[in-house]
């Protein structure tokens, strides 16, 4: 693979900055084009289009990419995966990283994506899929407190009830829901909120009107993303993110306050389980379906006693998994990419730091539910300057001062890498120390305490 060329970068976050600092890095970069000049990195790295990018006038950036040689369209976010911009933007002579819509109703439909889970075996939490709020209710009763079992021992009833109890299903909105659409209640009370937001007061829109009540699952946590190139799959180091607002997991969940690479409770074995009992026939089922996957396939699972199960899928690079990723790949990320668009992944040699990785999000005053905009960054400087570390900005722009102030709810993702987890904490921590905002939250346990 050869040759320069010129790239469109979509999104405006902290994971599109960690695209854009890697893809500035390639030999092979003509020009970076960026959609949203807003965000303070992305601004600094590459050029802003000067035509809307809504899908509405998704005609416009056609034209745009035509125009410009546009070679490569690189989508970040979801939503417009999503809408299709991967479908309408690809061309004879212009490649795009990112799933077709079809494809992405893995993310994008909550309920589909079940369903395609179990009609391809795949080992998931049981649930339930509603679109009349009274059902979900009635449904949600009958899990709080099940009906005594003829010819059983009141005490197993009991038991049952018991178990049920402690356990409130969890509550997802079927459709895209901005990382705020998947509710773990901690009792049942919390459950039945959960369902009135979604399904009667539609503070979701329309993602909440259909519902997905599902088994809580027991275990650990982890993510494993993958390139696929329609055929073949490559797996990526797994990650662990921490979506809880506060230390020890606790508060309100969040799109993510950090993450690490790589994860400690996945062994090479059990990887290997999971590509082969999920990920390779998640993409059978999709083929089988007429759809050619192609892109990154973000699996969310759950390491029960049972063995893996799948949470949930994802069709993007995850922020802040992308973070410590982006941070531990040595190769040139174009030819990663290009090997993806084109089908010829398996010939892409692909080469990792072997140093672990440790992102902590800052996130800004009020996050998750009302941010607070406009305080002043400072130390960003004093902390660039922090070896090891990288910062990737999310919800910062610069002001008519050339300031840069907070304007979104997680602000920076900082990274540190070093021989050990435990070093890659204290490089994250360390340049964070150097970083300060008026209102700024983060966790100090990002990676604490892991093997």
């Amino acid at each position: 693979m050869s040759g320069k060329m010129n790239v469109l970068l979509i999104g405006g976050g902290g994971r599109e900055h960690a695209l854009a600092q890697k893809l500035v890095q390639s030999r092979r970069l003509g020009d970076l084009w960026i959609t949203n000049p807003e965000n303070a990195g992305l601004a600094a790295l590459g050029k802003a289009v000067d035509v809307p990018v809504g899908i509405r006038e998704i005609y416009r950036l056609e034209q745009f990419c035509d125009k410009h040689k546009i070679g490569m369209v690189v989508i970040g976010p979801e939503e417009p995966l999503c809408e299709g911009y991967a479908d309408k933007l690809s061309g004879p002579a212009r490649m795009v990283f990112g799933p077709s819509a079809e494809a992405a109703r893995l993310e994008g439909d909550k309920a589909w994506s079940k369903q395609l889970m179990r009609s391809a075996s795949i080992p998931t939490a049981d649930a339930r899929i509603f679109t009349d709020y009274r059902a979900a209710k009635d449904y949600l009763a009958s899990r709080e407190s099940p009906p005594a079992l003829e010819g059983r021992s009141q005490g197993l009833a009991a038991r049952s009830k018991d178990l049920h109890a402690e356990s409130p299903p969890v509550i997802k909105a079927a459709g895209l829901a901005k990382g705020k659409g998947v509710v773990v209640p901690r009792n049942f009370k919390d459950a039945y909120a959960a369902l009135e937001r979604m399904m009667v007061k539609k503070e979701f829109g329309d993602a909440g009107s259909r519902v997905v009540i599902e088994e809580r699952l027991e275990g650990t946590e982890v993510s494993v993303l993958a390139i696929v190139d329609g055929g073949n799959i490559l797996v990526l180091p797994a990650c662990r993110d921490h979506k809880r607002l506060l230390d020890k997991d606790e508060g309100p969940n969040t799109g993510g306050m950090g993450a690490f690479c790589p994860a400690d409770n996945l062994d090479d074995e059990t990887l290997r389980h999971v590509e082969r009992e999920i990920l390779v026939p998640t993409i059978d089922a999709l083929r089988r379906d007429g759809i050619a996957y192609r892109g990154v396939l973000y699996a969310g699972l759950m390491l029960t006693p049972a063995g893996p199960k799948a949470l949930e899928f994802n069709c993007r690079f995850g922020d802040p998994e992308c973070q410590p990723l982006m941070a531990r790949l040595k190769s040139d990320l174009i030819d990663l990419l290009e090997g993806a668009c084109k089908g010829t992944l398996d010939r892409v040699e692909v080469e990792w730091d072997s140093r672990a990785a440790c992102t902590v999000v800052l996130a800004a005053r009020g996050y998750p539910d009302a941010p607070k905009k406009g305080a002043v960054i400072e130390g960003l400087e004093a902390g660039a300057k922090v070896a090891d570390a990288q910062i990737a900005i999310g919800g910062a722009t610069r002001d008519r001062d050339g300031r840069v102030v907070v304007s979104g709810g997680r602000v920076l993702s900082v990274t540190g890498l070093g021989e050990t987890l435990a070093a890659a904490r204290r490089t994250a921590y360390e340049c964070c120390s150097k970083i300060s905002f008026e209102g700024a939250q983060m966790r100090t346990d990002i990676g604490a305490g892991a093997g």
